[in-house]
């Protein structure tokens, strides 16, 4: 079994708590107890390390929160000591998310010199009126500052991420956003709607967001105008300029590969090679628990059989091109066979292609029927 392995690293804090966010995340109240939470962060790879059975991580996210709240100092010791604990590839992809209300132009340089060498930077929007009802602190001349600060600095590899269906948003308004974003030469575009999720201030008080006829017409014109930007669709809401451009951390999710998670709340997905079996593990979720527990892990379960099909094509039908048939097998140890019935079910409705595992145009409008076919399964 031949199984990529990746590293993704959660730092939980931000400035400001947004309230679409549904991730684990914390406002800062006091002064960030980064070397406590950089030690216990790299304690906890010890723990996991055993995990690895002797490959390389290639690819690492750090994410958040707002990760770029720490220091270029922290991000430094955690890679250095991180890659003598399990050793990286020699061609890694690092990832750091980062927002334009924390961006400084010496930290950065600090951040691409400890060896972060992709920046994701979240945008949201360049809209004044729509930030602010996003929760989010910066304007969007700070984001274009901080985008053209990037490329001065060498990043090489760039992601944007943009939402659109935002509170009272127009279809122009959303577009013009897109025109934006795109002006500004990332080689990555993350571009999604706003969804509603539980346990936010929007689900507890909802805005009010465009109606179904505008959301279709700003997906419909959204796309058509990315890929006249050279940009090819690769996943849901992933744009690359060129297949070198995806983003290979996750890609290696959404092709089930397995990921080791560290820092508080953080989820990994890791298989025991000699006997296939799947182990999702979770870590403690709140920031003192964790860093003040012997033993962070908060959880964790193996993945029974019957799980893997629906778990599998859940990430894998994001893909636009799927993937291969025989990938099924090589990432979770069961025979094709398995789900036999219902891919021919799938293939029957004309949502899933004839010799892959691959949403048609038709299974891709109804992805969730698609997926709910292997959740019976």
């Amino acid at each position: 079994m031949s199984i990529p392995l990746s590293l993704y690293v959660h730092i939980p804090w931000c400035v400001r708590k947004c309230p679409y966010c549904d991730f684990n995340s914390h406002a800062v109240r006091d002064e960030l107890p980064e070397a406590t939470y950089i030690d216990t962060v790299l304690a906890d790879l010890r723990h996991e390390a055993r995990w690895a059975q002797g490959r390389e991580i290639q690819s690492i996210f750090i994410g958040g929160g707002t990760p770029s709240l720490f220091s270029a100092q922290s991000i430094a010791k955690l890679l250095d000591s991180a890659n003598r604990i399990v050793p990286f590839a020699s061609d890694i992809e690092i990832t750091m998310e980062a927002n334009p209300g924390t961006f400084e132009q010496d930290k950065f340089a600090g951040f691409l010199a400890a060896g972060v060498n992709r920046l994701s930077i979240g945008v949201q929007s360049f809209n004044t009126h729509h930030l602010k009802a996003l929760g989010r602190i910066h304007s969007g001349q700070e984001a274009e500052r901080a985008i053209a600060a990037a490329h001065q600095l060498g990043f090489k590899r760039l992601n944007i991420d943009l939402m659109h269906g935002l509170p009272d948003q127009t279809p122009q308004q959303a577009l013009a956003d897109l025109e934006q974003g795109l002006a500004l030469g990332p080689d990555h575009l993350s571009w999604y709607q706003l969804t509603i999720e539980p346990n936010t201030e929007f689900y507890q008080r909802p805005p009010q967001i465009p109606e179904d006829d505008a959301l279709w017409e700003i997906q419909q014109q959204g796309q058509a105008r990315i890929h006249a930007a050279g940009f090819t669709q690769y996943e849901v809401s992933a744009y690359a300029k060129a297949p070198t451009a995806r983003a290979r951390h996750n890609l290696n999710y959404w092709e089930f590969g397995d990921y080791i998670g560290i820092g508080a709340g953080a989820h990994g997905k890791v298989t025991d090679l000699s006997t296939h079996e799947i182990h999702r593990r979770w870590k403690q979720r709140s920031p003192k628990a964790y860093m003040t527990h012997i033993d962070p892990l908060g959880g964790s379960r193996i993945l029974a059989p019957d799980e893997l099909p629906f778990e599998f094509m859940m990430n894998a039908l994001r893909l636009i091109d799927g993937v291969p048939t025989e990938r099924f097998h090589e990432r979770t140890g069961q025979p094709i066979e398995v789900m036999a019935a219902v891919l021919q079910q799938a293939r029957e409705k004309g949502l899933l292609h004839p010799h892959r595992l691959q949403a048609t145009p038709q299974g891709q409008l109804f992805l969730n029927d698609l997926l709910g076919l292997f959740l019976d399964e």
